[in-house]
């Protein structure tokens, strides 16, 4: 099969849009700067906290709608075990993150101008803590990467018949190159033509497939197990624990991500930030209307009368590969070119999210806050472009992998979800919380996590919860695991902190082995705003105000 020139050149167009776009904004940005006086860093990373609300609506739905998102789904819509159910799932309980972020997050983050989530574990934990929380963070964006490019990648290669290599690197290149030019600026502003681009192209697909002369009426296939199971899933009772354990995975573990932070801390205000999640949450319900008919359409074909042929892509372990499957045989060539620009937008748009979110992390939190608290600005802009080539080259070589998109979703979501999201609770909101708590919830969490088994990893469950029975030789846990571990960070943190402050303080323990300095959180320390008089190191230095307090 020859190589698809007019796919080709289409795509070519799609990305200098793109790049177009994202060179414009990087001019944009540069202006503004000089125009506010805003240093490098806080321009690149936050965009000067100048993103408008229309914008920040555009970027929030971009960042979250990729391409893990769209392929990823109708992967999960076409898998039987999963169908409809888990799919409304995952989208109503992803959409709820943008509520729970505007109605919790939103104001303590903003009002203390965080430069990223993860400052206040710098301020209040010190340098150890921060370190080990950025590590994390850095993996689940790394993690992200590979998922939302390996979607991309199989539908480029399969419609354009270009390797799969080529397709992934040219994109990560694009995205990775409008992201070093301009920062948040160009990110955000990609965004809004890759929602636009992504909205066209659903538009335009979703009719052919659905009345290819190959597709059974998705109603009769609702329920009915004719040419393949029924797309509604298997909503069976015994798993009412597991999907309300995937439904709060879904919904606190994007707030794990530095990403969805990013995009309230540049906003221009609070009620702007506020704002643009609200519209955010529908419009990331609306855009999974497409993907659900697209999902509910493959699995009513019958592929045997398709130029595929049989058996079908389940049965010959490419579900992963449905979607482009069925814009090559399932709809004409003009309209499967449509839709992999569709997708390469969706794509570059939660890439390039991911990319800036790293590079926020490792620069502001390790390189600035741990290895060079003195480094100017011009060494730090450059250190942020480093950091994006660095994460970009990694995550984009672990494609080479070519697990199912599914699967890399997951592992990062995991690590967001049990150990980040609970740390991110706890140093914000309680204050009884300190360094050895933290520390000793990240180590119960994970391996309370790994102990109860994880099959895509192919962990055997060590410890076996209510419910948990062997099928096809297989232990399958029916508790909800995901939360139990979720809630277990939290618990250990709030107990160790409160057995470690009581020991140091009433001399139980020596103060010379106290080297996170507990002693000194014996009446609660707010956190204070960033570039402030408080930065914490090791919880040894205060300002002269909270002194007065103590």
């Amino acid at each position: 099969m020859a190589v698809n020139v007019p796919g080709v050149i289409v795509m070519v167009v799609f990305y200098l849009l793109v790049l177009g776009t994202g060179i414009w904004a990087s001019f944009k940005s540069k202006k503004k700067q000089k125009k506010t006086g805003a240093t490098g860093m806080e321009m690149v990373l936050l965009g000067n906290r100048s993103i408008n609300w229309v914008v920040g609506v555009f970027t929030m739905t971009a960042t979250w709608v990729g391409g893990a998102t769209i392929v990823g789904t109708v992967e999960m819509m076409y898998t039987p075990s999963m169908g409809l159910t888990w799919t409304m799932i995952m989208l109503i309980s992803n959409s709820s993150s943008f509520i729970i972020e505007a109605l919790f997050f939103a104001k303590p983050m903003r009002e203390r101008r965080f430069v990223t989530m993860l400052d206040p574990f710098n301020i209040k934990y010190g340098k150890v803590m921060t370190a080990v929380m950025s590590l994390a963070s850095l993996c689940c964006d790394v993690t992200w990467l590979p998922s939302t490019l390996t979607g991309l990648g199989g539908t480029m290669s399969v419609v354009l018949d270009l390797p799969f290599s080529v397709c992934i690197w040219i994109s990560a290149a694009v995205a990775i190159t409008y992201t070093l030019l301009g920062g948040l600026y160009s990110v955000a502003y990609t965004d809004v033509i890759q929602v636009v681009l992504l909205f066209v192209g659903m538009s335009i697909c979703v009719p052919f497939v659905m009345t290819s002369p190959h597709t059974l009426d998705i109603s009769q296939t609702l329920m009915n197990n004719t040419l393949h199971a029924p797309w509604i899933g298997q909503p069976e009772m015994k798993k009412i624990w597991i999907m309300a354990d995937d439904f709060l995975f879904f919904a606190l573990g994007l707030l794990g991500y530095q990403w969805v932070h990013q995009r309230i801390l540049s906003s221009s205000s609070t009620t702007t930030a506020k704002t643009a999640s609200f519209v955010a949450f529908f419009n990331v319900l609306v855009f999974g209307i497409p993907v659900i008919l697209l999902g509910a359409a493959v699995s009513s074909t019958d592929w045997n009368q398709t130029t595929y042929g049989s058996p079908s892509p389940y049965e010959r372990g490419q579900a992963a590969m449905v979607l482009p499957i069925a814009l090559e045989h399932l709809t004409p060539p003009f309209i499967s070119i449509i839709g992999i620009g569709c997708m390469a937008a969706a794509v570059m748009s939660s890439a390039d999210s991911a990319l800036l979110s790293a590079s926020s992390i490792f620069t502001s939190n390790i390189y600035k806050n741990i290895l060079r608290p003195q480094a100017s600005d011009g060494e730090i802009q450059w250190v942020i472009r480093a950091a994006v080539v660095v994460v970009g080259v990694v995550g984009t070589s672990l494609t080479s992998l070519k697990n199912s998109i599914v699967t890399f979703w997951f592992l990062g979501s995991e690590v967001a979800y049990v150990v980040i999201f609970p740390q991110l609770v706890c140093v914000l909101f309680l204050n009884i919380s300190n360094s050895y708590g933290a520390i000793m919830g990240v180590v119960v969490g994970l391996v309370l996590r790994l102990l109860s088994g994880h099959p895509s990893l192919g962990l055997e469950p060590v410890l076996h919860f209510p419910g948990c029975t062997l099928e096809d030789g297989v232990y399958v846990q029916y508790a909800p695991v995901k939360t139990i571990s979720m809630l277990s960070t939290i618990a250990t943190i709030l107990l160790f902190s409160y057995l470690a402050s009581v020991l140091f303080n009433k001399g139980v323990l020596p103060e010379k082995w106290d080297v996170f300095k507990v002693k000194a959180q014996h009446s609660p320390v707010p956190l204070s705003p960033v570039g402030g008089t408080m930065e914490v190191e090791g919880n040894k230095e205060m300002s002269n105000e909270e002194e007065k307090q103590l």
